[in-house]
């Protein structure tokens, strides 16, 4: 077989880090016989890729944001499928960017080659028929978790469970963290994470610090962390200056703040993907999230989990606690948390259930990136449809 040619669409700098470890696993199956096409961002472009255009053009949020960009973002589809078609691939990998990737996939039928899509949409959380619609023009979906392959199976589409990338990201010594940071300070470390949006932490902080005040109460000894994102890192900032207690900020990428997170004895953390992010970490926690009602008498109509905690969602249980709107008060996370920081008990127990978790998500002997070339690559001779 002659050198395969895979063409890769990454929208957004998740799925460009997605893609780079998907192009390295791919490398190493096929011992560096492969040769890659397709658009993606600087982390991709290290690994061999020559993106057609930047990947920034794609990388827009929220309707507000793409209508002035819609005439870009059009050509750049069309831009794309052109050049699958001109270049007629032996895969087209598209990952994450569901609206973009759809659209693509869509337009490509009859495909010239396999699709494949990395990261499926989220119809086990809402919108279901969204899967069969994503069924009609994608051959293969590689699935972050194990819970999601139900859904597809229903609609008859070809999935496999691959893992997910934290999987596969070590986290480094807590210790020399916790030493270099925080100095002396020898009593408990709790790790607040009011959320990577602004509407987030503009909501939970002023809830966090009502919460602090009664923990601080009962341990004035107690040392603050808040491992934050870039976008809304001013807003973290500005938003404690005025707390009457020490704390800690840590701006930074997944690894830096995953270790600040493996430092902390005890974690409140805005519902999202950081829960992951503290189970690989160890980190015992509580899952906290408000919302404006309207929007949640909303979404409560349309949800069809019993659990928001991507944690608790793989377990198929309350690993972790999870106090959500009416429920998410300073009493009720002050004596969440609380527990988990004087019960030896209680934190062992839950951290030997996001141990459970992550073992279902991946090992380093058993990488997500190289499932995902694996399951990739077994459609090199499939026919498409």
């Amino acid at each position: 077989m002659s050198t395969p040619l895979i063409f890769l669409v990454a929208g957004e700098p998740s799925g460009d880090a997605l893609g780079a470890r998907l192009m390295a696993a791919l490398k190493a199956e096929r011992d560096g016989d492969v040769a890659f096409a397709g658009v993606g961002g600087p982390e991709m472009e290290a690994e061999g890729l020559v993106s057609l255009f930047p990947m920034g053009d794609l990388s827009i949020m929220g309707l507000f944001e793409v209508l002035p960009r819609l005439r870009t973002v059009l050509a750049r589809l069309k831009q794309t499928v052109s050049a699958v078609q001109s270049l007629k691939p032996d895969l087209v990998i598209t990952i994450d960017a569901q609206a973009f990737s759809y659209r693509v996939a869509k337009r490509l039928m009859p495909a010239p080659c396999p699709v494949i899509h990395y990261v499926a949409p989220t119809v086990w959380a809402w919108k279901p028929w969204r899967a069969r619609r994503v069924a009609q023009v994608v051959d293969r979906l590689l699935l972050l978790f194990p819970f999601e392959k139900p859904f597809w199976d229903a609609v008859k589409q070809d999935s496999v469970f691959v893992g997910h990338p934290i999987a596969e990201s070590p986290v480094g010594d807590p210790g020399t963290w916790r030493e270099t940071c925080l100095g002396e300070q020898n009593g408990p470390l709790l790790a607040l994470l009011p959320g990577s949006r602004r509407s987030e932490v503009s909501r939970h902080l002023p809830l966090f610090r009502a919460t602090l005040e009664r923990l601080k109460h009962d341990d004035p000894g107690m040392a603050l962390v808040i491992p934050t994102v870039a976008n809304v890192a001013d807003m973290v900032r500005s938003g404690v200056e005025n707390w009457p207690w020490s704390v800690t900020v840590v701006e930074g990428d997944g690894e830096v703040r995953r270790l600040a997170m493996a430092a902390a004895d005890a974690a409140i953390a805005v519902s999202g993907t950081v829960a992951l992010d503290l189970a690989a970490a160890g980190t015992p926690h509580v899952i906290a999230y408000k919302a404006n009602p309207f929007t949640v008498a909303i979404v409560r109509h349309m949800l069809k989990i019993r659990y928001v905690s991507l944690v608790n969602l793989i377990a198929d249980e309350e690993v972790t606690p999870e106090l959500l709107q009416e429920h998410c008060t300073p009493e009720s996370l002050s004596d969440a948390v609380g527990r988990l920081l004087v019960s030896p008990e209680a934190a062992s127990r839950q951290r030997q259930a996001m141990e459970n978790v992550m073992s279902q998500l991946g090992s380093p002997e058993d990488p997500p990136s190289r499932r995902a070339a694996r399951a990739a690559l077994g459609l090199l001779t499939a026919p498409t449809g």
